[in-house]
C-alpha cells in the first residue's frame, strides 16, 4: 500500500513557537524530548534561524550557537533544518557575501543539514551566495520560493523561479506559503506543474493563517509533494501549521502513509502544551491566536495585523485601522507587488501607517526609499516611473545584484569587536555582532 510515503518536516521547535509564542521557547522547553522526536521518523527537524536566533539574544539570554550544538547533541538521526533569508541571512538588511558565506559555514559546522534558503522579492540573485556555500559546506540545500497572490502572480513565475532554484543547485524546492494565501485546488496545480517540471523533491510549507492548510495539504499530497511541514499540536493551527498527528492519521491506510506513529507523538505533544501554557504565563503571551480569514483578502500575515492595530493604539488611532488594512494593498502595488514576509512585509506595513496617520506619502522611511531604488533587489512588478520620481527623485536605480555594492565586512567587525572588550571573540560571536550588534553587545556583557 505504502508506495508513496509522505514525509514530514516537524517544525515545533522553530516555526510552531515562532507563530503562536512570539519565539519565546527556550532550550530548556526542548531538552526533555529531543530523544524522542529524533525517533519518531520525521524527514527533518526544523529548529533554528528565522527569528529564534534574533530571539535568543534579545529575550531569552540564551546563545543560539549553544542552542544548535545542543540541539545537534540530542538530534542523532533526523537532521536539522534552519531558515535563512538569502543575503540577509536572519537580520533585516542585506549583508557582504563574506558574512553570508562564514555564516552558512558555522551553521553547518554547528550541527545544520538542512538550509531552507529564501528571498522575500524571490529575486534569485539574492540567494547565489548562500546556495554555493551551504552546497560547498555538505548541506542538503532547499530553494524556496514564496508564494503570494497579485496580478503579477502566475504559476509560470513561479516554475520559472523554481528552475532557476534547481540551477543554481537546489537539492529540493520548498514552496513557502507563510501567509497561508495558497488554496487547496490552486495547491494541486502548481505541485502537478513542479512535479512534471523539476526533477528534485517538492516540499510544502503553509500556515493555518486563512483556515485552508489542511485541505491545501491533502491536495498538494493527491498532486504528488513530498514533504509537508506540520506542527505538532499544541503549536499548531492558528497562524501555525497544521497538527502533525491530524495530517499522520489523515494518510493512514492511504498510499501515502508516513510511517510515522501518532501514537509516539502524543506523549511529545503531552510535554509541549506545558510548555505552551508555561510560556504564556512568563512572557504574557496570547497564544490562542485565531484563524483570520481577512489574509485572503488583505494578504498580511497574522501576527503583523496585530502588531499593527497596536501601532494604531499607541498613537491613538485605533479607529482608523480599517482604513489601514485598505491602504496595506495599495501600498503594495504601489512597491510592485512584494510578497509580505520579513522583511517586506515590516516594511509596507509601517509605510501603510504612516499614510494613514500623516497623509500619503508624507514621510517616507528609508526602507522604501530603498526598495524603490532597487536595493532589495528586483521587485515582481515594475514600479511605475513617476511613483519612483516622488519616492527618490533622481537618486541612482540599482539593476545589479544589490550585494555587489557590499565590500567584504568580516575584518572590521572582528575590529568592532576587539575594541568593544572582545579581543578573542569566536567566529560564531562575530557573526552574532554582524547581525545584531546592540543585542549581541548587551549579550556578550552579561554572559562573556
Amino acid at each position: 500500500m505504502n508506495n508513496k510515503p509522505v514525509k514530514i518536516v516537524e517544525t515545533v521547535l522553530r516555526d510552531g513557537h515562532q507563530s503562536l509564542a512570539a519565539t519565546r521557547m527556550r532550550i530548556t522547553d526542548m531538552i526533555p524530548v529531543l530523544e524522542q522526536l529524533d525517533e519518531a521518523g520525521y524527514h527533518a527537524l526544523e529548529a533554528w534561524g528565522g527569528a529564534t536566533f534574533d530571539s535568543c539574544l534579545r529575550f531569552i539570554n540564551e546563545d543560539p550557537w549553544e542552542r544548535l550544538r545542543t540541539l545537534k547533541k540530542h538530534l542523532k538521526k533526523t537532521p536539522i533544518q534552519m531558515l535563512l533569508r538569502g543575503q540577509n541571512v536572519l537580520g533585516y538588511n542585506h549583508y557582504a557575501d563574506d558574512v553570508v558565506t562564514e555564516f552558512v559555514n558555522r551553521s553547518v559546522d554547528n550541527g545544520v543539514g538542512v538550509i531552507r534558503i529564501f528571498d522575500a522579492l524571490n529575486d534569485v540573485r539574492n540567494l547565489e551566495v548562500a546556495m554555493k556555500a551551504a552546497k560547498a559546506a555538505g548541506a542538503h540545500v532547499q530553494g524556496a520560493f514564496v508564494y503570494t497572490i497579485s496580478p503579477y502572480h502566475q504559476q509560470e513565475n513561479f516554475l520559472q523561479v523554481a528552475k532557476e532554484l534547481v540551477q543554481l543547485g537546489a537539492d529540493s524546492i520548498c514552496i513557502k506559503d507563510m501567509s497561508g494565501l495558497l488554496a487547496p485546488y490552486t495547491a494541486y496545480d502548481l505541485v502537478k506543474a513542479l512535479k512534471a517540471d523539476i526533477q528534485v523533491p517538492i516540499e510544502l510549507h503553509t500556515h493555518y493563517t486563512s483556515g485552508m492548510a489542511s485541505m491545501t495539504y491533502l491536495k498538494a499530497i493527491e498532486a504528488g509533494v513530498d514533504i509537508v511541514d506540520c506542527a505538532l499540536s499544541p503549536f499548531a493551527m492558528g497562524t501555525a501549521q497544521p497538527a502533525t498527528e491530524a495530517i499522520v492519521a489523515a494518510l493512514e491506510g492511504t498510499e501515502w502513509e508516513t510511517g510515522i506513529k501518532k501514537e509516539q507523538l502524543y506523549p511529545i505533544a503531552d510535554h509541549f502544551r506545558s510548555v505552551k501554557k508555561e510560556l504564556a504565563e512568563t512572557f504574557k503571551l496570547n497564544t490562542a491566536i485565531d484563524i483570520d480569514t481577512k489574509v485572503l483578502t488583505f494578504q498580511i500575515p497574522g501576527g503583523m495585523l496585530s502588531n499593527l492595530l497596536n501601532q494604531m493604539k499607541e498613537q491613538g488611532m485605533a479607529d482608523r485601522y480599517p482604513e489601514l488594512l485598505e491602504e496595506m494593498p495599495r501600498v503594495r502595488a504601489d512597491l510592485g507587488y512584494p510578497p509580505l514576509v520579513t522583511p517586506t512585509s515590516q516594511i509596507t506595513g509601517s509605510m501603510a501607517a504612516f499614510n494613514v496617520m500623516l497623509g500619503r506619502y508624507k514621510v517616507v522611511p528609508r526602507e522604501i526609499k530603498d526598495i524603490v531604488r532597487g536595493k532589495y533587489g528586483r521587485t515582481p512588478a515594475p514600479i511605475d516611473p513617476e511613483f519612483r520620481q516622488l519616492i527618490v527623485g533622481d537618486e541612482p536605480i540599482i539593476t545589479h545584484r544589490p550585494a555587489d555594492d557590499i565590500a567584504p565586512q568580516l575584518v572590521n567587525l572582528r575590529k568592532e569587536l576587539a575594541e568593544q572588550g572582545y579581543p578573542n571573540a569566536s567566529m560564531e560571536d562575530v557573526l552574532s555582532y554582524a547581525l545584531f550588534p546592540e543585542v549581541a553587545l548587551q549579550f556578550f556583557k552579561n554572559n562573556r
